[in-house]
């Protein structure tokens, strides 16, 4: 959390439809309704899995899209579902920058906790974040992280490490820009997202030649950069995280040191391995 402490955080992934925006990089249209769900489902939804939930003073509310796209969930359910999260201290959901604005704020006041909104960053590159149909622009972010902030919202920022189009270098490179970016701003949370195959489109873009995913060791390296910078809480996301690296005893020492970068914001000694895929 932003105080320092790690703390656990329950998550709900609720269903809904695919999100309107369909981002080459994105893999949340699976699993997801045909149409948008009515009024009343995603509070139902949350008020059938709150009984199964750890006793925890945080939650995090996924919904295969934008929380404020009013297509995806009606303003109208938003006074229910704030009731139904009274109990938690903070409050944290996902939202395209495009939707954020007075219908966020409305929300935020409802509720008994702390806003927080996850916006995707992507890339400050403008040319490959325009490749990626993220239908938004640097600025347009920029302007949506200031409204959060002026109201007292907390902003934390999902970072690409090697979307489409980008070498390895360009990939770190490119990364550790948009954390610079992302700091400037004033967000104090940033989350790297190692860019995964398993949408179809990326899978397509691997056979041309236009994709291939980071390695494990470029993980390390934006990490570490992020850390250094000192300048907010930067974490990796290590979901299947073993999928990045060719050398098993590579991977569980890389593993256990970005989860330890992690947990503390330090930057441990680095590993050793005896194949050729080591870290400088």
């Amino acid at each position: 959390m932003p105080s320092g402490i790690v703390e656990e955080v329950a998550t709900l992934f609720l269903t809904n439809s695919e999100c309107p925006f369909k981002c080459l990089m994105c893999d949340l249209w699976k699993n997801t309704t045909d149409v948008p769900v009515p009024p009343g489902a995603i509070p139902a939804q949350i008020e059938y899995a709150l009984p199964g939930l750890p006793s925890v003073r945080h939650i995090k509310l996924y919904n295969s899209g934008s929380f404020f796209d009013p297509r995806a969930i009606p303003p109208e359910d938003h006074k229910r579902i704030a009731g139904l999260l009274e109990p938690f201290d903070t409050v944290i959901v996902e939202s395209h920058p495009a939707f954020i604005g007075e219908r966020t704020l409305v929300f935020s006041r409802m509720l008994s906790g702390h806003l927080q909104v996850a916006l995707g960053l992507e890339t400050v590159h403008p040319e490959i974040l325009r490749r990626l149909n993220k239908k938004m622009t640097i600025d347009r972010f920029d302007k949506a992280v200031q409204f959060l902030l002026s109201h007292d919202i907390e902003v934390r920022a999902f970072i690409l490490l090697k979307p489409p189009f980008m070498t390895e270098e360009e990939g770190v490179l490119w990364a550790q820009r948009s954390l610079d970016h992302a700091f400037s701003t004033g967000i104090r949370t940033c989350i790297i997202i190692p860019v995964r195959e398993g949408n179809g489109a990326l899978e397509a873009l691997t056979r041309t030649g236009y994709f291939e995913p980071p390695d494990m060791q470029s993980v390390e390296k934006v990490l570490e950069y992020g850390i250094r910078l000192k300048k907010g809480l930067v974490f990796a996301d290590l979901w299947d995280i073993q999928r990045f690296s060719a050398c098993d005893q590579c991977t569980e020492q890389i593993k256990k040191r970005l989860s330890a970068m992690n947990l503390s914001q330090e930057i441990p000694p680095p590993h050793n391995c005896s194949c050729t895929d080591v870290t400088d």
